[in-house]
């Protein structure tokens, strides 16, 4: 293991910094493995005459000398940075849930804002439906008096009103918010919510048409 192998484990404090450590350390365990073979041969020819055998065997004792130091130094650095992960993983954890509090108190002031927005709704629909019954009364007379030709068509206003892009929901929508949302919908939708009769160009069954009054529309009069 080379000095600048050993200073920068020991400056590393990061899962990454001991994992790039660990990498240098294995090349110098694998080139350290290769030259004990080499030098395990050189032993072998000195045993026979070729070369100097105190020295081969020295040279292979202090190789493997230095691989063990390197797998020992490899196994300390892998307990590290298992260490230093599982301190990140705590912090991750840590810093999800200061995020995830701050998010709670931002859901809240949402729902407070549909909360806000669904009594505007309700409000609005109350002064839609005592104008929409004024109107109809007012076309009630209109026809008895036989000017029908002052009447107002409130389906026809409120379909006009309503018509306009719409939306489109995320792609990830919550199957209650799904469902919300349809019912928010129904209320702009031809045959919704607020104009039970069938959406435009919906087939009517004439012979049913004949005996059951169409329905009336919000604050419409049958």
């Amino acid at each position: 293991m080379t000095s600048l192998h050993a200073e920068q484990l020991g400056r590393a404090r990061t899962a990454a910094e001991f994992a790039a450590v660990i990498a240098l350390l294995d090349t110098d365990l694998n080139d350290a493995l290769a030259r004990r073979r080499e030098l395990a041969e050189a032993e072998d020819r000195a045993v026979f005459g070729d070369g100097d055998l105190a020295a081969a065997r020295a040279a292979l004792d202090d190789c493997n000398d230095q691989i063990v130091l390197l797998e020992k130094t490899i196994d300390t650095a892998g307990k590290r940075r298992a260490d230093a992960a599982a301190s990140e993983a705590r912090a991750d954890i840590a810093a999800l849930g200061d995020e995830i509090k701050a998010r709670a108190v931002t859901l809240r002031e949402r729902w407070r804002d549909v909360r806000r927005l669904v009594e505007q709704l309700r409000q609005q629909l109350f002064e839609v439906d005592a104008l929409a019954r004024t109107i109809a009364t007012a076309n009630g007379l209109f026809d008895a008096a036989g000017v029908a030709e002052l009447k107002v068509n409130l389906t026809t206003t409120r379909r006009a009103a309503m018509a306009g892009p719409r939306a489109a929901p995320p792609a990830r929508l919550s199957r209650p918010a799904l469902q919300a949302d349809k019912l928010l919908l129904s209320f702009l939708s031809p045959g919704g919510a607020l104009d039970p009769r069938p959406p435009l160009g919906a087939p009517v069954d004439g012979v049913k048409s004949k005996f059951i009054p169409a329905k009336t529309s919000f604050g419409e009069r049958g």
